[in-house]
């Protein structure tokens, strides 16, 4: 498919969510709510459960199922108190050492009124930095759209793995459109200049991995999550922090070897 086809997928309602992959994946899930701050936001799925008898902490976007969902999800849109939430979590699991898995689907950070009120930046701008310094082994899926800081805020980890069918940019090619060429309907040619597919970032270096979607899909989503835990819990955490950190500056052309 071309790169706008699989925007259009990634997108698709029908699109199995954060809850069908905890479902699947995690035995005896319990979600966690609120930032003790202000409120919970159900843009952002945080909670513990099993895997393979491993404890592990997991933290997610959700869209919702239905139109009500969706709004009441805010479009997996989270505002700061979703991603003030993330970081409790993630805290949380480094100080129990547990395992972080984290599934990213969000068109971007809500960037609303009373959102940027509230400390979006600040919020994303923490919650990269938590996972930055984490700890335990963290894993990223992206399992749907990546897009914006409001994806990258869920995604610092030690394996980043896409499904074939997602995409991961820096913001939507409708934003990326409106800026470059000031026409928003001009989406379709900016995806084949943003390198937005999973196989392309794959190639580049950006992520570890592409999961294949068909009836394997949960089969081989397990497999790679606990071939990639086994590998991970050898190491020592001060060696989990500086190859996640050294990963990303050499993504961002800062690091030269």
């Amino acid at each position: 498919m071309e790169a706008y086809e699989r925007l259009l997928t990634a997108r698709d309602a029908k699109r199995s969510n954060i809850d069908f992959y905890i479902n699947e994946l995690f035995d005896d899930f319990i979600e966690l709510h609120g930032d003790r701050l202000y409120k919970d936001d159900k843009a952002i799925v945080a909670g513990i459960g099993i895997f393979h008898d491993i404890p592990v902490t997991v933290i997610g976007h959700r869209k919702g199922k239905d139109t009500q969902e969706n709004i009441e999800c805010n479009f997996g849109m989270a505002s700061p108190e979703g991603y003030r939430k993330a970081v409790r979590l993630m805290k949380q699991a480094e100080k129990f050492n547990r395992p972080v898995i984290t599934f990213v689907d969000t068109p971007g950070a809500y960037p609303g009124v009373e959102a940027e009120s509230n400390g979006q930046s600040n919020a994303i701008a923490e919650s990269i930095a938590c996972m930055s310094n984490l700890k335990v082994p963290v894993i990223s899926i992206i399992t749907g759209e990546g897009s914006s800081g409001g994806a990258i805020a869920l995604a610092v980890a030690d394996k980043v793995w896409m499904l074939e069918n997602a995409v991961y940019s820096i913001l939507s090619p409708e934003g990326f459109a409106s800026i470059m060429w000031k026409d928003a309907s001009r989406a379709k040619e900016a995806c084949d200049i943003m390198k937005i597919t999973a196989q392309e970032l794959y190639n580049f270096g950006i992520i570890d991995g592409v999961i294949r979607e068909n009836k394997k899909l949960i089969v081989t989503l397990d497999g790679m999550i606990y071939e990639e835990l086994k590998s991970l819990q050898k190491k020592k955490p001060e060696v989990l922090v500086k190859e996640r950190y050294m990963k990303f500056r050499k993504m961002d052309g800062l690091y030269n070897e």
